[in-house]
């Protein structure tokens, strides 16, 4: 089988079958070779055609079934995706709302059924194995109960940290590595150490609130640059940005972004390091999903392609070990590592040593990795049902991402469709959605909205999104 040398074999081998189900050649419920037939029909190895199945599972373009082999999936007609973002050009204040709190508060009341906060159900994840480890710790550990825990964090679980950093294609030095509480944290941290109030912060469009938030505490102005879908940041418009705006730092999701769930191609990721780099401007990367992303190449950071310490890389593990477990974050602030770490001792010290060898036990297992696989999956199912129902209940003309892994996704109502009203009915009916005002500085998506879509499906959550099309298609009108 002929390939991009670039591109590992397995890659290639998932596109094509993939290229094969879009176009229709593979059509819905057809049964594919078995593992060894299809090794043998491209001229493969046995493992290069179970590593093609696998990405396929986790795209949600295939299915295992058991004792009956691999099918393409069914799908009904589902929503097109949004076009590409246009956020203003200028730098403005940063200012936030209260229905961010509302939202944040509402994810744990079981009196209300939530799309709101971007986080899963408990039972895709591992929670048991993270209860024996959180169980051990304790008892292992419990001396470290009677001491002050200090920055930046036990050396065991900095360790970890930088061995799986190589996933992402990354070399930390764990002696760089600094624990946090939780992935704003670590973002935060870095924004102090490279601006001061008034700077211009380029950040993506729409972008996460958590970040906009932060930037409002530390008194920045945010200019905006386009998204386009599928594949991130237009790196274009970033570049006119850095030539007419005093910007200071970006900040950025480069792989499954918050909300629109892009993930940048790697030539393009490698030229984003490569253009902050001239220009002398620090990249902090969000790569708190990059896990979650399908392929290796889809999961490397932009980290991998510094060669100056200009890219700040932060994480947490609330998306990939347990929700609970998200108040553990991290960060490799590369050439500003020594004035993180300070900021850090000053501003919140240390945190929970027992929890923090609980998760360097984790990391250290090999189930992560098992664990990992099959949360892309059971998050492309998820996925897969959410759009279906978005097809099938929402207003015509709306349109849906179609994330390649993640559990977020982003809808774009006709324009007659005001979000925020949308968001007020939907809470009088004790559902959340996340209205797409909180994730922009201007007055833009105004008629979008962000779904979290990792709560397990169940009658009364599909209803409750039926509701919300519903009521999204009266006031479409």
């Amino acid at each position: 089988m002929n390939s991009d040398p670039d591109t590992p074999l397995y890659l290639t081998l998932a596109e094509r079958l993939a290229g094969l189900a879009a176009s229709g050649s593979l059509r819905p419920g057809a049964r594919l070779p078995s593992v060894r037939a299809l090794s043998e029909q491209q001229g493969v190895s046995v493992s290069t055609a179970v590593l093609a199945y696998r990405t396929l599972e986790d795209r949600g373009v295939i299915e295992a079934r058991p004792k009956s082999g691999f099918f393409v999936r069914r799908a009904r007609n589902l929503p097109p995706v949004p076009a590409t973002t246009r956020p203003p050009a200028r730098a403005v204040a940063v200012e936030t709302n209260a229905i961010a709190d509302a939202v944040l508060d509402a994810a744990g009341d079981p009196a209300y059924t939530s799309f709101g906060a971007a986080t899963a159900s408990e039972d895709l994840y591992a929670v048991e194995r993270v209860r024996r480890a959180l169980a051990r710790s304790a008892q292992r550990h419990a001396s470290s109960l009677g001491v002050y825990a200090t920055a930046p964090g036990i050396a065991p679980l900095r360790q970890a940290i930088s061995r799986r950093a190589l996933e992402l294609g990354c070399n930390l030095d764990h002696r760089n590595v600094v624990v946090t509480n939780g992935c704003m944290e670590a973002i935060t941290l870095c924004l102090r150490a490279v601006t001061q109030p008034g700077d211009v912060i380029a950040i993506e469009s729409p972008t996460y609130f958590g970040f906009l938030r932060a930037m409002q505490v530390l008194g920045l102005r945010a200019v905006e640059i386009p998204m386009q879908p599928g594949i991130g940041l237009s790196l274009e418009a970033l570049e006119v940005a850095l030539d007419t705006q005093p910007i200071k730092a970006v900040v950025a999701v480069p792989t499954l972004s918050n909300p629109l769930g892009a993930i940048m191609p790697v030539a393009s990721k490698k030229r984003l390091a490569e253009l902050l780099e001239q220009r002398g401007i620090p990249l902090i990367e969000d790569v708190i999903c990059n896990d979650l992303a399908p392929t290796e190449e889809d999961r490397r950071a932009v980290r991998s392609f510094d060669r100056s310490g200009n890219v700040m890389i932060c994480g947490s593990f609330g998306k990939t070990l347990a929700p609970g477990l998200r108040g553990i974050g991290w960060v490799d602030a590369g050439r500003w590592s020594g004035q993180v770490a300070n900021l850090k001792r000053a501003l919140s010290g240390g945190g929970s040593a027992v929890i923090e060898w609980a998760v360097a036990e984790l990391l250290e297992q090999g189930g992560y990795d098992q664990s990992l696989r099959q949360l892309r999956r059971s998050f492309a199912d998820q996925i897969h049902i959410a759009r279906q129902i978005i097809a099938a209940a929402f207003p015509p003309g709306s349109r849906a991402t179609d994330p390649a892994g993640g559990f977020i996704l982003w809808i774009e109502l006709p324009k007659s469709v005001d979000a925020v009203a949308l968001y007020q009915r939907c809470i009088e009916q004790r559902i959340v959605i996340v209205p797409g005002t909180l994730f922009t500085t201007s007055t833009r998506y105004r008629n979008c909205l962000r779904l979290n879509v990792g709560g397990r499906w169940t009658a009364e959550r599909e209803e409750a999104l039926h509701a919300v099309g519903r009521m999204a298609t009266q006031l479409a009108g």
